[in-house]
């Protein structure tokens, strides 16, 4: 890309703080300029300059943005029942989009927003980036690449917390905490494993009123979920998430296969290196976080990276099938059924020979580490 990428972005709410850190980084570095600011507030008039110090134009109406001729790329960081609708708009007028997850909140809106990407030369970019993560990748080379820890029978993901005080539509339909936190979970382990072939799931309300943005409201949307996911040839993976976790110390991720385990450590929006079992080894060996600046933000710049020319690695048709994964659920949930899913994707187009895995050498902490040989000498 010769010039700048001009960037137009939509919602100023909360999501935008962590994404302005980005932007402005990406701006010093001479790699894009924010041109205009949209938010429905307009309370929220100053948070474009205050947050990406410098003065922005901002408007109330979206399709300013959109239609504004000096926009190159929509950044939408609105609230989630709002994602489909202005995605498509975005696409529609020929814009580069980077929409924060999900893409829609139904089913028939993302087939056309698909549908509409993939007539145009537009970059279309679906968070959660994920798969960007250094440490989802290296996990991605041992167990995918190299089959370090044998074929993968079961797998287990967990995201949750107590919930938000703030905005009533997370509580209402289009919100919950499938759209907004399980979608982490469900990207890195089809990342991992491919697409689903069946969900089943239990949900339910189990906080039926809460108090939010200072007003006690009626829940309308489960609040409480696990999930079961098929992947075929007898591979699980139980999906743990609601906002009713007040605290956590598990992996967020686990993968149990043939000949070992592996685990992220963190949650994989913020990973903190992992620790892998194999049976050759006879011990756990822990790998600290390979990039701790990495953030969820990331593919804000991967966008850019793409449009330079870069290999597209959060694949809209993945974004697809993440999204029917979690419709299904609600739907298992509802009904009792089990769900079969008809979208797939391709395999994520990463280059083993280019993830970075030096730097990882295990760190054996012999308090919680034995080998078979040490409990054969006693030491257990």
């Amino acid at each position: 890309m010769a010039d700048e990428m001009r960037v137009g972005v939509i919602g100023l709410g909360s999501v935008f703080e962590p994404y302005a850190e980005s932007l402005r980084r990406l701006r010093l570095g001479g790699r894009i300029r924010v041109v205009s600011t949209c938010d429905i507030n307009p309370d929220r008039a100053d948070a474009g300059e205050r947050l990406l110090s410098e003065p922005v134009p901002f408007c109330t109406d979206y399709s300013e943005v959109i239609g504004d001729p000096q926009v190159d790329t929509v950044v939408i960081l609105t609230s989630m029942p709002h994602h489909g609708r202005i995605t498509l708009e975005a696409l529609e007028a020929g814009k580069h989009v980077l929409v924060e997850k999900p893409m829609s909140v139904e089913l028939a809106g993302a087939e056309a927003i698909l549908e509409e990407a993939e007539r145009r030369d537009s970059v279309l970019m679906c968070a959660p980036g994920v798969v960007l993560s250094p440490t989802f990748q290296a996990i991605w080379k041992r167990v995918i690449h190299r089959g370090e820890i044998g074929r993968v029978h079961l797998a287990r993901g967990r995201y949750g917390w107590s919930g938000p005080d703030w905005g009533q539509w997370f509580y209402r339909p289009g919100g919950g905490p499938v759209f907004d936190l399980a979608v982490y979970n469900i990207t890195a382990l089809t990342g991992w494993l491919g697409p689903v072939r069946r969900v089943t799931a239990l949900a339910g309300i189990a906080n039926p009123r809460r108090v939010v943005d200072g007003e006690e409201i009626d829940v309308q949307v489960y609040d409480n979920y696990q999930m079961l996911l098929d992947f075929g040839s007898a591979t699980f993976a139980a999906v743990t998430t609601g906002f009713t976790m007040q605290r956590y110390r598990s992996p967020a991720l686990e993968l149990y296969g043939s000949e070992g385990t592996i685990q992220m450590l963190g949650d994989d929006w913020a990973p903190e290196g992992y620790e892998m079992w194999t049976n050759q080894q006879g011990a756990w060996a822990i790998y600290e976080e390979i990039d701790p600046r990495w953030d969820w933000t990331g593919a804000l710049e991967h966008l850019v990276d793409v449009v330079d020319g870069a290999t597209q690695l959060i694949l809209p048709r993945h974004a697809f099938h993440v999204l029917e994964i979690m419709l299904a659920a609600d739907r298992a949930a509802a009904t009792g059924r089990t769900q079969d899913l008809h979208s797939t994707f391709d395999p994520l187009p990463l280059q083993p020979d280019s993830i970075y895995l030096a730097g990882t050498a295990p760190v054996h902490d012999r308090r919680i580490i034995r080998t078979e040989e040490h409990l054969r000498d006693g030491e257990g």
